[in-house]
């Protein structure tokens, strides 16, 4: 069998990435299946979701098409929000979910069931049919008609990982129970042979409309999120810090669930400009200078704010302890400082309007009835809840009766003593909770045994610490008259404590609006905080596709360089979309491409961006092709990995998406790389005016453009960093500028890197042989031990030379006998 060359198996698997026809072909095919009488008579969406740890991971089948939408984990909050936007957009028939259910979507199942306008059907399977490697064979085992019958596993696994991804553990295994429902029900071939499939002939990303589509590898190369094992030894298995990145240098929120909140936004930026001018305005106002003092209070009163959804289900469960109340005070009291600080701000900005008509009158309410109940002094030295006096006057009679039982029992041991054996010296009525009311008299030395213990009139109870204890006639009379007075107390500041609860779990939903626009609030400061140090610009947010950048910076390298060169970025709707950056390798071509991502990205969260000016228009998704880890999970070289990734940018991609590809095609020899590079340009450059994304393409194949490899079209633009040459220093100038680079400057950069000066002439050498298309010949390096041997001969040779002999010819000795003589030694001279 004839062994497959690297193009033929390149060309094969881009025939699995690139099927769009083919897949036509089978939809055309596969046809019979709905036009078969009845087999469509209903058809059907069914979802498969997975909720865990804060995170949904979903998948749904379209049988009208026979295609498969998947949505990568992505994080949810306790009401899944974003699982109910789902389920709006797709109204499923038919939800499959897990036995195994975390509460939060039990109870989301229980709403569902209860509305009567939309009833989907829930299937629940047992948590192994969720199973990830269950998951992976029932993918793998799935009917994909368009892909060719004999195709092995290990291809079948590579066309499937560009299709779908392997990093979102939950929403392939919601995949693979998804499928067993297809099988089991048999969606669209209910009247076909046992042994044909249900088809899936497409697999899309789905994003919620108003998100934008971003992949984890690009999170990853654009540095947005970085975790590290914390420094500390007794941190590092509990947990991870968050290292140099986006989110890292933007968080600087005062509570927990701002930094939640703001992470939520980073993994959902969104197209929605009502939402990105609403957080806009905020950030405006609070990085002028004049709103600085009203920064600063609104900062110390979130940093009071606490956990209010644990606090609360604390209360339901009747476990809350004096922290919790203390917690809770402090939560309310600020939240009361918050509304009266934002009512003095200015009411045109929606935030501020809301917290003022939002943080209603039940928090003055709430923290009044805390302030006036609960005796924190106390209940901190008890550790128990304790009420304050006069809230119930019972209680302050049962307390005031406590207060002055030492003076009275003294008076009763004293009347007791009067009627004891004469031998004992003295006596104490004490009173112990629950027991209640005690004589203890101390143990005489005569008293051994336990019948030493009796004593006429009085009822012995137990030995301690060499005191005996009795119950008298006077100590039952007491038990009948105070009664067991500390627990008469407890209960009844507990049933005060069951009505304060009540009270406040009443007016929960006016707690859990302070949550949510606290959180925001706390989001929207700390990016104004890092909008004033680190010198950003508000963006101006369009409807259109363009993009401009003035004078744009990395957010991240800016913070390590004490110098950085900006520059600018303009992409319009009809020139410049596709834009190729050559220049020497370190000479910042991947920074320019991150940093436009980055800023783009940072206009999607609505923060100001590090630039003079920007504009930014509608972008639907950002894809990378940039270096990334390899994938040992599903055994991809680095080279397919970045085939996946140009995969999913070709086939997904939109008129509004951006693109940023890095040096594409390196991972394998030249021809092939520059082909697929200069292809995958090609299919954008061929595609209608309004289909063609903004692309950037850093790459050091000068070829493509010297070669004149790509077709001529206005939206092609040729950019290269500048670089200035010192005799034979290379200076990295970091100035972007029109044009195409004309040389690597490959030996300069070795040269900067530590590369020894005769390696680096050496592939310099060679490098004009074969550009001159000369032969290059092999140098052979002498040993040590014979290149010693002969230099000795060279100097003995001439050392025995007679100069005074009037006959001799030093030239001709040199050439004719010296020379010779060390063999290949002139060559290496």
């Amino acid at each position: 069998m004839k062994k497959k060359t690297t193009f033929h198996r390149l060309k094969e698997l881009s025939e699995l990435i690139n099927c769009t026809e083919l897949i036509a072909r089978e939809r055309e095919r596969c046809g019979c299946y709905g036009n078969r009488e009845g087999a469509f008579e209903h058809l059907k969406v069914l979802l498969s979701v997975l909720v865990q740890h804060g995170q949904v991971g979903l998948c749904f089948y379209d049988s009208q098409d026979s295609s498969l939408h998947y949505m990568p984990d992505t994080p949810d909050n306790q009401e899944l929000h974003l699982l109910v936007r789902v389920i709006q957009e797709v109204s499923p028939h038919v939800i499959i979910t897990s036995a195994k259910q975390e509460r939060s979507m039990t109870r989301f199942l229980q709403q569902l069931g209860s509305n009567p306008h939309y009833r989907p059907e829930v299937v629940t399977y047992p948590y192994v049919d969720f199973g990830l490697e269950v998951s992976k064979q029932r993918l793998l085992s799935a009917h994909l008609p368009f892909l060719p019958a004999c195709i092995s596993e290990r291809d079948k696994l590579s066309y499937l990982s560009s299709c779908i991804s392997f990093d979102s553990s939950l929403m392939l295994r919601a995949v693979g129970a998804l499928l067993k429902c297809l099988d089991r029900r048999r969606v669209g071939v209910e009247l076909e042979d046992s042994s044909v499939g249900v088809p899936i002939l497409q697999f899309h990303a789905y994003t919620l409309k108003g998100m934008v589509y971003i992949d984890s590898d690009t999170y990853s190369v654009l540095q947005i999120f970085k975790s590290e094992l914390h420094p500390s030894v007794y941190k590092l298995h509990s947990g991870e810090k968050e290292g140099l990145s986006l989110y890292g240098i933007l968080n600087r929120c005062k509570c927990k669930f701002g930094s939640k909140l703001l992470r939520q936004w980073f993994l959902q930026p969104t197209q929605d400009l009502k939402v990105l001018k609403r957080r806009q305005e905020v950030i405006r106002f609070f990085t002028s200078p004049q709103n600085s003092d009203s920064l600063r209070t609104l900062q110390s009163s979130l940093r009071n704010i606490r956990n209010i959804p644990t606090l609360l289900r604390r209360m339901t469960l009747s476990l809350t302890k004096v922290t919790d109340w203390q917690s809770l005070y402090k939560t309310v009291y600020s939240a009361v400082c918050i509304r009266d600080t934002a009512r003095h701000l200015p009411q045109s900005i929606q935030l501020f309007r809301d917290i003022s008509e939002g943080f209603s009158d039940d928090l003055n309410y709430i923290t009044s009835l805390i302030s006036r109940v609960v005796d924190f002094e106390a209940s901190l030295a008890d550790n128990r809840f304790t009420v304050k006096p006069n809230v119930d006057p019972a209680i302050d009679e049962k307390k005031r009766r406590m207060m002055g039982l030492s003076d009275f029992l003294t008076d009763v041991a004293r009347r007791e003593l009067e009627h004891l054996d004469a031998r004992i010296p003295s006596c104490c009525v004490i009173y112990i909770p629950v027991i209640g009311f005690l004589l203890s008299v101390p143990r005489l030395p005569n008293m051994v045994e336990k019948k030493d213990f009796e004593m006429e009139g009085l009822d012995f109870l137990f030995l301690s610490d060499d005191r005996l204890h009795y119950r008298s006639q006077r100590t039952r009379e007491l038990n009948e008259f105070l009664g067991d007075l500390h627990c008469d107390i407890r209960d009844m500041e507990m049933a005060v404590m069951a009505h304060l609860q009540s009270a406040v779990l009443e007016r929960s939903d006016s707690l859990f609006k302070v949550l949510d626009l606290a959180a925001e609030l706390d989001c929207l400061m700390a990016m104004s905080s890092a909008s004033q140090e680190y010198n950003y610009t508000s963006p101006k947010l369009a409807s259109n596709r363009k993009i401009t950048i003035t004078q744009g910076r990395h957010p991240l390298l800016e913070l390590c360089s004490p110098v950085f060169v900006a520059n600018s970025f303009h992409s319009s709707e009809s020139e410049g979309r596709v834009k190729i950056i050559t220049g020497p390798n370190s000479s910042g071509k991947s920074i320019y491409l991150k940093q436009v991502g980055l800023i783009v990205f940072m206009a999607l969260i609505g923060s100001d961006v590090p630039a003079k000016e920007a504009e930014i228009g509608l972008v639907d998704g950002i894809f990378t092709c940039m270096q990334s880890r390899e994938s040992v999970s599903v055994g991809l070289s680095t080279f397919m990995i970045d085939l996946n990734q140009m995969a999913q940018a070709l086939n997904s991609s939109t008129g509004n998406s951006l693109v940023l590809i890095d040096e594409f095609g390196k991972g394998t020899n030249t021809v092939d790389g520059l082909s697929l590079l200069a292809a995958s340009i090609s299919y954008w450059l061929g595609k209608a005016l309004g289909d063609v994304p903004h692309v950037l393409v850093a790459t050091n194949f000068h070829s493509v453009v010297q070669l004149s490899l790509l077709p001529s079209s206005a939206l092609l633009s040729l950019l290269t960093l500048e670089t200035a040459v010192d005799g034979d220093e290379l200076v990295f100038l970091y100035q972007l500028k029109e044009g195409i680079c004309q040389s690597s400057y490959a030996a300069n950069i070795a040269t900067l890197a530590g590369l020894p000066t005769s390696l680096v002439q050496r592939a310099v050498e060679v490098s004009e042989l074969y550009r001159a298309g000369r032969p290059i010949k092999r140098t052979e390096k002498a040993s040590l031990e014979e290149e010693t041997k002969r230099c000795q001969f060279v100097v003995e040779k001439f050392l025995s030379l007679n100069l005074e002999d009037k006959d001799l010819d030093v030239q001709r000795f040199l050439k004719e006998e010296l020379l010779p003589s060390a063999g290949d030694l002139l060559n290496r001279s």
